[in-house]
């Protein structure tokens, strides 16, 4: 009960936003108030506060979202089950006139279980007067009524019934197609309406966001709450409920993370007799907890293919992601590093004083340290009805981000894929995302089920502290030895991910790495992939403007494989370009005479290399690069002075 007790918690800490309408990637989204939910809304009817007919539109598609008040019967009602939402709901249920306009209905009539629940309401010590105003028009039983011959909003045939699906022969009657059939995907009867007052005097805050109306439900309703148990949540005896709320990842998602309502089968027949005997919860803590999470994941959430991933703090909501890289943890830090401190030690030094400095302004001097908890929760469903919480973890907020900062440093490398703000391609320095992870290591087609694999495995080598799985980094080894078989951008990418997957494997193994180039590593995997790296700079510089890939890089994964007899290869292919280079030619011979220098006798052999030879291979390139840079900086500042 962990994960609902600390949801529940939330929600206390933030009863202030309450109902705060909110939006994330033009998606509005609110904190739910307890005993409400949200609905598509299609048409919103005005009413006066005298309870007469006052006027109608069809709403917007932008502005269909609409906050009602539910029962637990209506927030899980199926199939043919008659449970109106207190006050808002669809045409079936909201009009008294809803037969005698052609509506077919089986059984009992919705409209009248509807119209005595808000009478309930309405005559309650509870009431709102914005309610008693919709009571006093919806009991008129004129609803349809006025929407067809006082707005023209519902269509009728000439036998007065409404028009299932619109066609063309009813352009006779409606010359212009009515605008309720461009917003509604089934017929006209399916129609949700939600209910608003207006006042000549003074203007209104629409019912649906109205606190007020709110709160009056939530008082109204919480005296007609079931019996009393003990709530393993809350740990005290309150109304329980065995009707938990679904919609948690979307307006459209079923899927329930507590449901035991099959009595019929074996979901707890067999251990339990009823399904409460397994676990209480209260009706006040599961709605709190459910809203809080429902919020939460359309606030901060990243979902892949249903899989929500998310991550947030009792006391501090925003927490840094796990799965993000360090350009998105703090960018400036990212460039910052790379700029000043270049390719030393210093890298990463700099990297953890930037996140302990993230970590510093997430303090809180005042905060509960029991409370003070960062909590990572991954759910999906595998099928419609039932979720699941694959992982959860609640853990100590400065113990937390310790476990980032290492994880940031230790799988860190320089990348050069991510754009900044003006959409260009900079350079960072720090770990890549499990998702890019993913992509390297399974390439760019990999199904959204197996990134989303990949990114839960991931988590606990970032928030425990584990090694990376040997599968993953070996998968993204192959990819990089593969470069023919990559466009030149992916493979960049590709080849960054994979060092910085290799660093944090043998860093693991206190074999760590630097992208600084070790001059002094006489490991022959990082020797090989270091004259391999001078190869490719060479022939590079000889080709000039021509783009296609060097003798190198299409060698890359046979010199993996087998690095004595496949240097022999590269050696003779690289003939014709020293030769092109001519005197500037000795400088890269004598590069790779110092480097075959280092070797051991007997290392130099035809067996396969290891990770390391990428981290060679990428760290004299780099320095080759750096050093050329450099070189043209000096001669253009000599060119200014003379």
């Amino acid at each position: 009960m962990s994960w609902l007790l600390n949801l529940y918690e939330t929600y206390e800490s933030n009863l202030g936003l309450v109902g705060e309408p909110a939006l994330r990637n033009e998606r509005e989204y609110t904190l739910l108030p307890v005993s409400h939910t949200t609905q598509n809304a299609h048409i919103e009817v005005s009413v006066t506060e005298n309870g007469e007919f006052h006027s109608a539109r069809v709403i917007d598609k932008g502005d269909t979202n609409t906050l009602i008040p539910c029962t637990e019967k209506s927030s899980s009602r199926a199939g043919a089950v008659i449970a109106p939402y207190p006050l808002h709901d669809k045409l079936s249920y909201v009009a008294g006139d809803f037969v005698a306009f052609g509506g077919k209905v089986k059984g009992e009539e919705p409209f009248e279980t509807y119209i005595q629940e808000l009478q309930n309401w309405a005559e309650s010590p509870h009431a709102h007067p914005k309610v008693v105003s919709i009571y006093r028009y919806l009991r008129q039983r004129t609803l349809i009524h006025d929407l067809v011959y006082r707005e023209s909003i519902l269509a009728v045939d000439e036998h007065n019934r409404m028009i299932e699906k619109w066609d063309k022969k009813h352009e006779n009657r409606y010359p212009l197609k009515p605008a309720i059939f461009g917003i509604i995907a089934g017929d006209q009867t399916s129609a949700f309406i939600r209910f608003n007052v207006y006042s000549p005097d003074r203007p209104l805050t629409s019912v649906w966001k109205d606190r007020e109306v709110y709160n009056s439900f939530i008082a109204y309703y919480s005296e007609r709450l079931g019996d009393e148990d003990y709530c393993y949540v809350k740990g005290e005896r309150l109304p329980a409920t065995e009707r938990h709320a679904n919609k948690i990842r979307n307006a459209g998602d079923k899927a329930k993370l507590i449901s035991a309502n099959d009595t019929s089968g074996f979901t707890f027949r067999g251990r339990f007799v009823q399904s409460r005997d397994a676990a209480s919860i209260s009706y006040e803590a599961s709605q709190k907890a459910h809203n809080a999470l429902k919020w939460l994941i359309n606030r901060q959430g990243k979902t892949m293919d249903d899989r929500v991933f998310l991550v947030w703090g009792n006391d501090t909501l925003y927490i840094p992601d796990p799965v993000e890289d360090t350009f998105a943890l703090d960018p400036e830090a990212a460039l910052t590093v790379v700029n000043k401190s270049n390719t030393n030690e210093a890298l990463a030094d700099e990297m953890a004083k930037a996140l302990d400095g993230y970590k510093n302004r997430l303090a809180d001097e005042n905060a509960d340290p029991f409370k003070s908890n960062v909590n990572i929760i991954v759910l999906d469903s595998a099928t419609t009805g039932r979720m699941a919480v694959l992982y959860f973890r609640n853990m100590n907020k400065e113990l937390y981000l310790n476990r980032l900062v290492k994880w940031h440093t230790t799988c860190a490398w320089l990348h050069r894929y991510r754009k900044n703000k003006e959409n260009e391609f900079v350079s960072f320095y720090g770990a890549p995302a499990t998702r890019d992870i993913a992509f390297a290591a399974y390439g760019p087609r990999a199904g959204d089920k197996v990134v989303k694999g990949l990114m839960e495995r991931m988590l606990p080598c970032i928030v425990d502290g584990t090694r990376v799985p040997l599968d993953i980094v070996r998968s993204a080894l192959n990819r990089a030895s593969n470069p023919v078989a990559l466009e030149h951008w992916e493979w960049e990418k590709t080849l960054s991910i994979a060092c910085a997957l290799m660093n944090k494997h043998y860093t693991d193994r206190q074999e760590g790495m630097t992208l600084a180039l070790d001059e002094q590593n006489d490991d022959r995997s990082y020797l090989f992939g270091r004259m391999l790296a001078v190869a490719d700079v060479l022939e590079r510089r000889a080709l000039g403007d021509e783009k296609r890939a060097t003798n190198a890089i299409r060698y890359m994964n046979a010199f993996a494989q087998h690095p004595e007899r496949t240097w022999v290869t590269i050696q003779k292919a690289l003939q014709p370009y020293q030769a092109r280079l001519g005197y500037e030619a000795r400088y890269w011979n004598e590069k790779i005479d110092e480097i075959g220098f280092m070797f051991k006798t007997e290392d130099f052999n035809n067996k396969a290399l290891s990770g390391k030879y990428l981290l060679g291979f990428y760290s004299q390139r780099h320095e080759l690069y750096q050093s050329k840079k450099k070189e043209k900086a000096a001669e253009a500042q000599s060119t200014n002075k003379e």
